[in-house]
């Protein structure tokens, strides 16, 4: 099961790559971001209150994880992501979340000092690869790829980073805390700490919210309704679900599949074009992901 609970996060997460294109060329990024999580926080809230009651006590105790994860997780990956939504592809700030398992490993190394086995960076050394390739669309001229990277691409990286030190942390939750209380609790959090960035990026822009209407549009409410529920609750829930059973450096191979789907949903619904390059990617990225799941803890 937490193969499952995995694999359907990172697809819905991978649909958060396309939603947050269509809608951040209709609203702000910073905006969609709060709105997001305001919403997420009244809905869960609603749902979840009576077990964050219950588990307030031990949340208390874990206060400052949790509120690093919410920096990391609620704050820092989506407007970073949907800042260089603004000026990359889709695909390009998908297949870059990609990048975290290597993050992920050398901070369980480093900081936690846990053991890698040797499929471990056997599975990571084969997803990258299916990555690095996918980047290069195929093409191995790596000074032409440089050239070619913007800022888009850069804020993308952030989020592919914030992302590394969300599910490298996980593991400092207390178990006591559970799956539904968390993320509701973090969606809280979250939707605080973008109260101060809002109030900043609205004062330099002079309080002015530019194509106010697009908001109400049915597109951008059917696309924040998606953000809610999928990205926002299931996929944290699932995912945390997966961390937390077969660990951080396993289970943190499987982000992988978020550019597979996001290509996926790119070319579904964005027309974007499939390429030989991403098959031959595909297949290096789920040879990784069977040598990492393979591994024994």
């Amino acid at each position: 099961m937490p193969y499952l609970f995995l694999t359907l996060a990172a697809c819905f997460w991978g649909g958060n790559y396309v939603v947050g294109h269509l809608l951040v060329s209709e609203a702000d990024p910073v905006i969609l971001s709060q709105l997001r999580w305001l919403v997420t926080a009244v809905l869960l809230m609603t749902l979840y209150f009576s077990q964050v009651k219950q588990q307030w006590a031990f949340m208390k105790k874990a206060k400052g994880i949790i509120l690093f994860l919410s920096l990391c997780g609620q704050v820092l990956f989506p407007v970073t992501l949907y800042i260089g939504l603004q000026y990359t592809t889709a695909l390009n700030a998908a297949i870059y979340m990609s990048a975290t398992p290597s993050i992920v490993l050398l901070i369980n190394a480093l900081i936690f000092k846990e053991k890698i086995q040797g499929k471990n960076y056997i599975g990571v050394l084969l997803s990258t690869l299916g990555v690095i390739y996918l980047i290069f669309k195929g093409d191995l001229n790596f000074a032409k790829v440089i050239s070619h990277l913007n800022k888009g691409d850069l804020w993308a990286l952030g989020s592919a980073i914030s992302w590394a030190l969300y599910c490298a942390f996980l593991r400092l939750k207390p178990r006591e805390v559970k799956g539904n209380a968390f993320v509701a609790i973090s969606s809280v959090t979250g939707s605080l700490m973008m109260l101060p960035i809002l109030i900043i990026y609205l004062f330099s822009h002079n309080f002015q919210i530019t194509n106010v209407g697009n908001y109400a549009s049915p597109l951008f409410i059917s696309g924040l309704a998606y953000l809610v529920i999928f990205p926002s609750w299931l996929s944290y829930l699932l995912w945390n679900k997966g961390i937390l059973t077969i660990g951080a450096t396993r289970g943190e191979i499987f982000s992988h599949l978020i550019p597979l789907s996001g290509g996926f949903f790119g070319v579904l619904f964005l027309s974007e074009k499939l390429h030989s390059y991403h098959f031959l990617s595909g297949l290096l990225i789920i040879s990784g992901i069977y040598f990492c799941s393979s591994a024994r803890k």
